[in-house]
This record gives structure tokens, C-alpha cells and sequence, in this order.
């Protein structure tokens, strides 16, 4: 932030140079080749060791980097696909949901040429990669031309722009890496909406952005009255009501978008989605999107694998998988949880 006020670089370019400034990395055991899918960049990671039978496909779909998909393909001897979609703010929202649903339909005609099973297709991603992974399950639940995917993954993901005031964002307001107020400007960046976020407007964003119809309509899918009371004993203080604003509903309508809020998608979509896992983490601010994603999925009958890392912080899986010195217990216990999952697809 400090280097977007002198001038230098914006906070979204900074971040992007740390992250893309990491070199991939050859590996003995894995053949790794970049090609297109549907004109979207792929790097597909595939073990060099012989198997008898398909392998299961994952697509990863990363918030900003994706170092895990090595790990994932040597550990789970998978075939994975890093979709290397086109990013905000040069391409413009929906690109990011667009180029990732065409690269997984292609996968999804094309498995075997990769050695993979079709029906043993799963999609994965972290952070806003998991709103992507959400959206991305949640529009193909209908196309009766593509097989079913096997699973999603969804580690700690944004998925809902209703409520910026849940107990997990009250209390995990400035818990570094993933701020409050950070993760309501980049959502606004995201979507191209030029709106300041200070402290001061910030209180826009408690409640008085929802016309009263759609405050009614979701109540029942995001709520803090829905949020277990254990996750609520630290820090938590219940909302004011403020009261809708016509011009703020007006400049925030996207966020309403279930590509952008998949927690606000029809029953009728979440009755149909696939198996799935979700992992949360405690000083998170967005670990109460996850909880509310799993109830509703298991009040549908989906059947959901839900790994809480009770000391994890939001990208403690990414540290994981960058070495010893930056990993921390609650990563490494994610990663393992995620491995043993795949296995059992």
C-alpha cells in the first residue's frame, strides 16, 4: 500500500510481482509442459511413474499462485492442470470464471488424451480461486453433453458479498495476510467498481448496500444466527442495522452475482453439486463463508469433507508447499488432509 501512495507500483501489480517473481521449479518426477486449452494458458503436471489404469484429473484454479500443483500431482499421482487464467484488473470480471469454465470443459472432452478417467475429474482452488471452483461447479450442473464432476475443493474461499460483518470478520479484521478492509477493496477492483474503502465507508458494506427483498431472500443462507456459537466466544459483537441506500445498491449490484457470491446460488443448483471439501481456518476472515457453504451443501444431502485448521491463518496451505522455513503446522496438517481426500476419489 505503501508503494501505490508514492507512486511506484499498485498494491494488485505488487502482490502479482511476488508472486510471479517465484521460477518453476523442474521436477524428476513430474513431466510438466505448458499448452492452450480453448486459448487459456495450461500447465499440466503429470508423474513420470508408469500406472496401470487412468488417473484422477484435478483443475486448479489459484488465488494469485499456484505452487501447490506440483505437490498435488506428485502426492496424489494425479494429473493436474494450473489454469493460468486472464486477471483483473486488465481483463475485466467474468474473464477470470469465463476462461476457467472452458478450460475445465475442455478437459472434460479431452480426459483421456491426457490419460485421465472423465469420470474422476475434480476442480480446486484457494482463496478467490475457490469462489471460481464454486462457480465453476455451480454452472455445470446442468449440462447433460459433459460428465459429472467427481468432487470440489474449495480451501479457504471468498463466497459471498452480502455480509462483510460476519464473526469471522469482525474478529479476524487485522489478521495479516487478508485484512477486512483489503479483502472488500480488492473485491471492488475486482469487479472494476471505483469506490474508496475506509473505515468510514466501510459501514456501507454492514448491511444498508441490501435492498430489503434480497435481505429477506438470503437471511436463511448468510446469517451470523446460522454460525455455530463456538465460533463466536472471541471478539464477536452482533451488528447495528444500518439503514439501504438506493445509490450504494446501485454501485455494488454485482456483488449479488452468484459467479462473484456463489453462496447465494437457487437450492435448486446446490441440491445438484458434487461431492466436496472444504477447509476453513480459524483467523480467517472469510472462514465464516466456508462454514455457511458447508451447511447449506449438507442440508441439500451433499456429501462434504470440512477440515478446520483450528491455529490456520488465510494462505497458511500456500506456505505449506513453498519449504520447511515457511511452513507452519496447521499448512502442513491442510495439505494432508487435502492428499487423503484425492486419494479417495
Amino acid at each position: 500500500m505503501f508503494l501505490e501512495k508514492v507512486g511506484i507500483a499498485s498494491e494488485v501489480e505488487f502482490l502479482r510481482a511476488v508472486m510471479d517473481g517465484i521460477p518453476p521449479l523442474r521436477d524428476k518426477q513430474l513431466f510438466i509442459r505448458d499448452l492452450r486449452f480453448e486459448k487459456v494458458e495450461v500447465r499440466i503436471y503429470q508423474s513420470k511413474s508408469s500406472t496401470t489404469g487412468q488417473r484422477r484429473g484435478i483443475l486448479y484454479f489459484h488465488g494469485g499462485v499456484g505452487l501447490t500443483c506440483r505437490y498435488f500431482a506428485r502426492q496424489s499421482n494425479s494429473v493436474v492442470v494450473s489454469v493460468g487464467y486472464r486477471l483483473a484488473p486488465e481483463h475485466p470480471y467474468p474473464t477470470q470464471f469465463e476462461d476457467c469454465l472452458a478450460t475445465t470443459i475442455h478437459f472434460m472432452r479431452t480426459a483421456q488424451d491426457y490419460g485421465v478417467d472423465p469420470s474422476r475429474i475434480i476442480i480446486c482452488g484457494d482463496s478467490s480461486g475457490g469462489t471460481i471452483t464454486a462457480a465453476v461447479a455451480q454452472a455445470l450442473v446442468n449440462r447433460q453433453d459433459l460428465p459429472k464432476l467427481r468432487a470440489q475443493i474449495l480451501i479457504y474461499p471468498f463466497l459471498q458479498g452480502l455480509d462483510f460483518d460476519l464473526p469471522s470478520y469482525q474478529q479476524n479484521e487485522g489478521m495479516p495476510i487478508l485484512l477486512r478492509e483489503r479483502i472488500l477493496s480488492l473485491g471492488l477492483k475486482y469487479l472494476n467498481i471505483e469506490l474508496p474503502v475506509t473505515k468510514t465507508s466501510f459501514k456501507a458494506f454492514k448491511g444498508n448496500h441490501v435492498p430489503e427483498d434480497l435481505l429477506l431472500k438470503y437471511r436463511k443462507w448468510v446469517s451470523s444466527d446460522i454460525i455455530p456459537p463456538e465460533f463466536k466466544r472471541r471478539g464477536y459483537t452482533p451488528s447495528t442495522t444500518y439503514s439501504f441506500s438506493d445509490e450504494i445498491y446501485a454501485l455494488v449490484k454485482p456483488v449479488f452475482d452468484t459467479v462473484f457470491s456463489p453462496l447465494l446460488a437457487e437450492d435448486s443448483v446446490i441440491a445438484q453439486l458434487p461431492e466436496t471439501f472444504i477447509l476453513t481456518c480459524e483467523y480467517d476472515v472469510l472462514r465464516d463463508d466456508g462454514l455457511l457453504y458447508k451447511k447449506r451443501l449438507e442440508d441439500h444431502g451433499i456429501k462434504v469433507t470440512w477440515c478446520h485448521l483450528q491455529e490456520g491463518f488465510h494462505g497458511t496451505v500456500l506456505l505449506a508447499v513453498c519449504g520447511a522455513l515457511l511452513a507452519f503446522q496447521s499448512g502442513n496438517k491442510g495439505l494432508e488432509n487435502i492428499v487423503h481426500f484425492l486419494r479417495l476419489m
